[in-house]
């Protein structure tokens, strides 16, 4: 099923309104040593809730380029966030792990932003205005699995067209 005109409208205002508060996050990091950058960050809760991965899995994971990563991968091992080690199931191939200090660095890097968003929601909207933002962080959660949970046609396997599954 193709959008129409107002689902395209909702999709550039979404859009929009995800990366300006995403900027804004971004930038309400109090002065660390060593503040995460999207990416790193994005690095750290994957190999937190998901466990050790190769190099090559973070990137398809966050969509870049192997080698784009390892840069990345690179300072956060000098940082001592991740560490690397031998696969228990192929021994040539290095996972990448988080370290203690990577949990913390991601902890410290969630809750400042965190911080801030429930100050600048609690004096700038009403309870139903922040129960509608609620609903909308749930939903804005299934549509980023949309694209992993679709198959070729664009329908489920239930059969319902566009919905996961």
């Amino acid at each position: 099923m193709d959008a129409d005109e107002e689902d395209l409208v909702t999709a550039e205002q979404l859009r929009w309104g995800v990366s300006r508060l995403a900027s804004r996050l971004r930038a309400e990091h109090p002065g660390n040593a060593e503040p995460l950058t999207r990416l790193s960050a994005s690095v750290l809760s994957n190999l937190k809730h998901r466990g050790p991965l190769a190099i090559s899995e973070l990137a398809a994971i966050e969509g870049v380029q192997a080698q784009s990563l390892t840069r990345v991968v690179q300072d956060l091992e000098r940082q001592g966030r991740v560490a690397r080690s031998r696969s228990t199931v192929d021994k040539r191939r290095q996972d990448i792990v988080v370290t203690e200090d990577g949990v913390e660095a991601l902890r410290d890097h969630v809750r400042d932003g965190n911080a801030w968003l429930a100050s600048a929601l609690a004096r700038t909207l009403t309870p139903a205005e922040r129960g509608l933002l609620r609903l909308a962080g749930d939903l804005m959660q299934q549509l980023a699995l949309v694209d992993l949970e679709l198959d070729d046609r664009g329908d489920s396997a239930d059969g319902a067209p566009g919905r996961p599954r």
